[in-house]
């Protein structure tokens, strides 16, 4: 078994104070961060470069979806902060631009294939023929070609995407919940272990944790709940 901390901690809060209070009372439970679109909205960059020094490992999760030589660019500017994984759209164009962009660069990419807070009825209202799970797979092989590092997916897509992909992707997945937590604004969930057990590299976890009475206490119960699973190193940690 793995020793690597699958843990990514979804800092979804709306300050740098906050989301360092957090990582304080986290402390050695985790490493990994996720800042996202409310956070980077409100800090820039300054929280990423406030994390790094602080030695954590950080997860910009931007989903950047724009015309090729924009993502290009912007890509560019991220890899020189020097974050580990950054999101983009599962559009051919967008994912091809996003590895031109990060260059020779350690920065790795993981493509969003069908956000967690989607299910078959919202794909029918936008107009997609295909169920979940077709499109899925396809967003993910269109990833794969392009060159991208990773994916990040429900839980429940997991395992059809390491039949996929193999060992080589990192998986990253959302939606996880313990079995007593509640779902939220989530619709396509699992627990930790199910997602580990899938093939899952890592798993953001964000209220279960960051709203807990002691947070630290919090990642270290996931933790125990995903130490029998047999999890398979992450190949950006390798």
């Amino acid at each position: 078994m793995s020793s690597v901390n699958p843990i990514i901690v979804a800092l979804d809060v709306e300050s740098a104070a906050e989301a360092l209070s957090l990582v304080n009372r986290i402390d050695v439970s985790a490493n990994f961060y996720k800042v996202g679109m409310e956070l980077y909205a409100a800090e820039g960059p300054s929280i990423v470069r406030e994390l790094l020094a602080r030695g954590k490992d950080v997860f910009l999760d931007l989903k950047f979806y724009d015309i090729g030589e924009t993502v290009k660019r912007a890509v560019a500017q991220v890899a020189r902060l020097g974050v580990r994984f950054l999101t983009v759209h599962a559009s051919k164009a967008v994912m091809e631009a996003a590895v031109a962009g990060r260059g020779d660069s350690n920065l790795k990419l993981l493509a969003v294939t069908v956000l967690t807070s989607v299910d078959q009825k919202d794909l029918e209202d936008d107009g997609y023929a295909l169920a979940v799970a077709d499109l899925v797979a396809l967003r993910v092989r269109n990833a794969m070609a392009a060159g991208i590092d990773g994916i990040v997916a429900s839980p429940l897509e997991a395992a059809s995407i390491r039949a996929v992909t193999g060992a080589r992707a990192i998986l990253v997945t959302p939606g996880v919940r313990s079995a007593s937590a509640g779902h939220g604004d989530q619709k396509r969930v699992a627990t930790p272990a199910e997602a580990i057990a899938a093939g899952a590299n890592h798993i953001v976890v964000g209220r279960q944790i960051t709203r807990a009475a002691d947070p630290s206490a919090a990642a270290r119960a996931i933790l125990d709940e995903v130490a029998p699973a047999d999890r398979p190193a992450p190949r950006d940690s390798l």
